[in-house]
């Protein structure tokens, strides 16, 4: 499954330009308020219409202006989540999970019992949404999406009103979607956190600008994006395999390419299992020599790649690792008094307790 989107729209001084393209698993629209992201999801639900452009899912031409073809949002097979659960009152949870198949009057080929047990609704079908947690609710919206057989899903900032512990409950049910169902999901985000943790593919807004999309690992490893990133919140993503044998201490070894590791804080996690972790450049320091007597546990020999010098007092560096991209930012005391240059072998040393659960996805 495929989704090509090409956009242009002004409503007063907002200008709108978008292009991207996705395939299966999801893709994430980021950026601050006001960058486009939920206009662009409206269009291609058929909420909203554009000046022009063009909207394609699986080669399903759902928009072509130029064509004069724009499929009512009901024709489109588009499964859309909002902020809020926006479940009926008045029905069960069976009937609200149903109600999609039924009002689209489609004879959908999704298997009722899988959505359930995917996301773990048996136990709430004879339940009204008042006797649900926000969590619960939005679980039983995903799976009403689901069930109207979707040929794409549409999800506007599904955690948004959720706490952290409801949003940490249904962090787990969006991976396995995403990996089960082979759908193309376009998630709409301003929390780096979630982003981090689910996204395929990142595509990058600001101002109704695509400043860059493409695969989200390599995304995050672009100097060029700290202001639409935040960047307080610059991080790059590594990714590992866990290694044999049980959790000391707490902690549990990841295995990165070649024979770099990282002790993270966690005692879930399977031997064998694929886990993406996001780092955050602040919390990496680097060193010319191997440092001795210090309480970080993770030293990992490093090349420097690349060098942002900013207008501040920091210095972004992009280093390789294990094969891998690692953001780290420092001082430009410290960058000038280590002599930071491209090419520079280092070490660059991450605290362990600074990867905890928040910062892992697994089933990578």
């Amino acid at each position: 499954m495929s989704l090509d989107v090409s956009l242009r729209s002004r409503v007063g001084a907002f200008d709108l330009q978008a292009q991207f393209s996705a395939g299966p698993g999801i893709t994430a629209l980021f950026g601050h308020s006001g960058a486009g992201k939920t206009t662009i999801l409206k269009m291609i639900a058929g909420l909203a219409r554009p000046d022009s452009g063009r909207i394609a899912a699986d080669g399903r031409v759902l928009l072509d202006r130029e064509a004069g073809i724009d499929l009512p949002s009901h024709r489109r097979r588009v499964g859309m989540v909002f902020q809020d659960a926006r479940l009926f009152p008045h029905m069960t949870v069976q009937r609200n999970l149903t109600y999609g198949r039924w009002a689209g009057k489609r004879q959908t080929t999704v298997d009722f019992s899988r959505i359930c047990d995917l996301l773990g609704l048996g136990d709430l079908l004879e339940r009204h949404p008042a006797g649900l947690s926000g969590g619960e609710k939005q679980r039983v919206a995903i799976g009403r999406a689901l069930l109207s057989d979707p040929a794409l899903l549409l999800m506007d900032e599904p955690l948004a009103s959720l706490d952290n512990a409801r949003k940490r409950e249904i962090l787990p049910y969006l991976e396995e979607i995403r990996d089960a169902t082979g759908l193309p999901i376009v998630y709409v985000s301003h929390e780096v956190d979630e982003v981090a943790r689910l996204a395929d593919t990142l595509v990058v807004l600001s101002e109704g600008r695509v400043l860059g999309a493409g695969d989200a690992v390599e995304m995050f490893s672009r100097l060029d994006f700290g202001p639409a990133l935040g960047r307080h919140e610059a991080s790059s993503l590594l990714i590992g395999t866990v290694a044999n044998g049980p959790a000391t201490d707490g902690l549990q070894t990841i295995i990165l390419d070649g024979s770099a590791a990282l002790n993270v804080v966690n005692t879930t996690l399977q031997p064998g299992e694929g886990v993406r972790m996001r780092i955050k450049a602040r919390d990496v320091a680097l060193s010319l020599t191997h440092p001795d007597g210090i309480s970080f546990r993770n030293i990992l020999p490093a090349t420097v790649r690349q060098i942002a010098l900013e207008d501040s007092p920091y210095v972004e560096v992009l280093l390789e690792t294990g094969g891998q991209a690692l953001r780290a930012r420092i001082t430009r005391q410290a960058h000038d008094a280590l002599q930071i240059r491209e090419g520079l072998p280092v070490f660059a040393l991450i605290k362990t307790v600074a990867i905890g659960q928040r910062t892992l996805s697994g089933g990578r």
